[in-house]
């Protein structure tokens, strides 16, 4: 794990157990690269932090792990990036106890300065020249937002021409709705809804189509009728069939932090480490898709907002969105009118734009690739102002 904030990193320097009198200096120190080690013995977590301070970097380890007294410590390494790889190189002479972690941190710097291009339609996309927007078509009629607005095919398809003409890069077309204690729609059911909008937009809007749905079954269809990605957010869990189907197609996915089925998934919610239970979770997913042919560089991760989720748990995400760097993948983000907005504001989902557009503007500066709206339009030019003042800045 890679922790940007400085409150969060206060939060892991408590829960590590390093002593208080050294967090401003770990303040400083994390603006280059903060990774969070777990579990390691006393001995490992000193020959950790010996081997750091050697290199020029540093360590957090728990305050009474040198004498001895605390048997077992989590550790977070202090580390300019450009210099990880001489560590890597000092810490493998190191015993097993920490040498075990180089391939580890390897992996890391990799997944730090990854290619987050994806082939979409034969055609290759590089996510990460700006923030692309992903526009929300649902031909439902039960979304939380605007089901039945677009649930016959002619305003649906009336929709995705609006939504191309806005500068949307994607339209994820839906057909079963997966708001908190929504139940499951047959695969029949989705296909009714989604194939005479994918034929309508097919001959009418350019734009690549994403497909919502956990079903194989409805995705070949889709992908038969012209859609190009998959967004499955179940991340690959909710159909054996839908990894071997993604292999043998080649087309892109999105796959998506989920804790339990969205009929259930605002029940008992409770993490005890947030951001490493949705990272271990989201890799988790690629293991499988990898598992089953998929390319990885075809992946793209979604934290789930929203999905079993409080409103402290949304905000988190979005704050640390950051750490999910070391999964090497583009980041997709969904808050659009989302009801942690609401509980912020205290408003109802038609009055949520602007809090919309405040999330996605802190979304891509902490690390969004793509943004999943319903306002196409006032978030292209959000993110357009956004990504041009980080740009130049």
């Amino acid at each position: 794990m890679s922790v940007d904030n400085d409150s969060d990193l206060d939060r892991e320097l408590a829960r590590v157990g390093a002593d208080e009198c050294c967090w401003p200096i770990f303040r400083d120190k994390h603006r280059s690269l903060a990774i969070r080690v777990a579990d390691l013995s006393a001995a490992g977590a000193n020959i950790l932090k010996q081997t750091a301070l050697a290199c020029g970097a540093d360590c957090a380890v728990h305050r009474d792990a040198v004498s001895g007294r605390k048997k077992r410590s989590d550790a977070i390494l202090f580390l300019d990036r450009r210099r990880l790889g001489f560590f890597c190189g000092r810490l493998r002479t190191q015993p097993p106890c920490v040498s075990r972690l180089v391939p580890g941190l390897e992996e890391l710097g990799r997944n730090l300065a990854p290619d987050l291009a994806i082939t979409v339609g034969g055609r290759r996309l590089d996510l990460g020249s700006r923030t692309h927007v992903m526009g929300i078509l649902n031909v439902t009629p039960d979304s939380f937002y605007d089901g039945g607005r677009h649930f016959d095919p002619g305003p649906a398809v009336a929709r995705a021409e609006e939504m191309a003409g806005e500068g949307a890069d994607f339209i994820d077309i839906g057909a079963e709705s997966t708001r908190p204690g929504s139940d499951r729609v047959p695969p029949n059911k989705q296909l009714a809804r989604l194939l005479p909008v994918l034929r309508g937009i097919g001959r009418r809007v350019k734009v690549p189509v994403s497909v919502d749905t956990t079903s194989a079954r409805v995705a070949r269809a889709a992908l038969d009728a012209g859609a190009a990605l998959v967004n499955d957010v179940s991340g690959l869990a909710g159909d054996p069939k839908m990894a071997r189907l993604l292999a043998k197609t080649g087309v892109p996915c999105v796959v998506m932090h989920l804790p339990a089925p969205p009929k259930t998934m605002q029940r008992r919610v409770r993490y005890r480490d947030l951001m490493q239970e949705v990272v271990d979770r989201l890799a988790g997913a690629i293991a499988r898709a990898e598992a089953a042919g998929v390319e990885r560089g075809q992946l793209v991760v979604d934290p789930g907002i929203g999905f079993g989720k409080r409103l402290e748990h949304n905000l988190e995400l979005l704050r640390r969105l950051g750490e999910l760097r070391t999964l090497g993948r583009p980041v997709l983000v969904g808050p659009s009118r989302k009801a942690f907005i609401g509980q912020v504001l205290g408003l109802e989902p038609p009055d949520r734009l602007e809090g919309t557009l405040a999330a996605c503007v802190v979304a891509a500066r902490n690390g969004a690739n793509i943004l999943r709206v319903h306002d196409v339009e006032a978030a292209v030019r959000a993110l357009r102002v956004a990504d041009a003042i980080e740009r130049r800045a």
